[in-house]
């Protein structure tokens, strides 16, 4: 799958989710409460953001591993294997989670 489509797949789980949009021209992702949560990197791989623990259990749930983007480890973020995007509701469910997860940090 090339990055273009990748893009759509990810503005389609976005779409799902009517309290935040996606934002980015050229880095792609959400934010909110001054935190980035989910994010499409130029490997066209999709990382989505958690607590630790969280991060931890979907890691060895999803049998994936931590996100890197631009050759940076994302903290807390949890690379979004490709054969679990046959199923966007599912991964939309998780970027509302991340979403309310972020909710409750302090505001930058």
């Amino acid at each position: 799958m090339d990055w273009n489509e990748k893009l759509k797949i990810y503005d389609a789980i976005v779409n799902r989710c009517p309290r935040f949009e996606r934002k980015g021209k050229s880095m792609i992702y959400t934010s909110a409460n001054g935190y980035m949560f989910s994010l499409l990197n130029k490997a066209g791989e999709i990382g989505i953001r958690f607590s630790k623990d969280v991060q931890e259990k979907y890691i060895e749930k999803f049998q994936s591993s931590i996100y890197k983007s631009y050759g940076a480890v994302m903290k807390g973020y949890v690379l979004i294997p490709d054969q679990m995007l046959e199923d966007l509701d599912f991964i939309a469910e998780l970027l509302n989670e991340s979403y309310d997860y972020v909710m409750t940090l302090q505001p930058k």
